[in-house]
């Protein structure tokens, strides 16, 4: 599906004001109620409106600890990538995964609510997946730039 201005400016307002009424989308787009309703669910059908979310404040539910965590597996056996993400995937502590390029296989966000909880977590769940070879972290001192919002660009007419 491509892109164009209207969908880009509902985007654009939906990644602020995810709780903006149908009425409230429709004037900051400049388009009737109804079409601008339809848009919207054709972005969601298509799946570029994945859900809507509340952003949460870390520090004050309790979580201000970020590490930054990286694995390297002692396999790259297909088998053995899915079962380590699939593993992973099942920790609420890790808030991001990517498989990435280099000497280490992966680079997670970890958030705890301190560090005992953190090494709790690395030593007794991460450090006992099977095929883990090595893991190496690095705390967060203070976050300086948090986005969700993506910059988008058109892409259509």
């Amino acid at each position: 599906m491509e892109l164009d201005r209207i969908d880009v400016a509902i985007l654009e307002h939906l990644q602020r004001h995810g709780r903006a009424t149908t009425i409230e989308l429709s004037e900051a787009v400049a388009l009737s109620p109804s079409p601008s309703h339809r848009r919207v669910r054709m972005l969601e059908d298509a799946g570029i409106i994945r859900g809507y979310v509340a952003v949460l404040d870390q520090e004050k539910v309790g979580l201000p600890v970020n590490a930054f965590v990286t694995v390297k597996l002692s396999l790259h056996t297909d088998a053995a990538l899915a079962d380590f993400e699939h593993a992973i995937e099942a920790c609420p502590e890790v808030m991001e995964m990517y498989e990435m390029t280099g000497a280490r296989d992966y680079l997670m966000r970890v958030v705890a609510p301190d560090l005992v909880a953190f090494e709790a977590f690395l030593r007794g769940v991460v450090m006992r997946i099977p095929g883990v070879q090595s893991v190496e972290s690095a705390m967060a001192l203070k976050r300086i730039v948090y986005r969700t919002k993506l910059p988008l660009r058109r892409t259509g007419k």
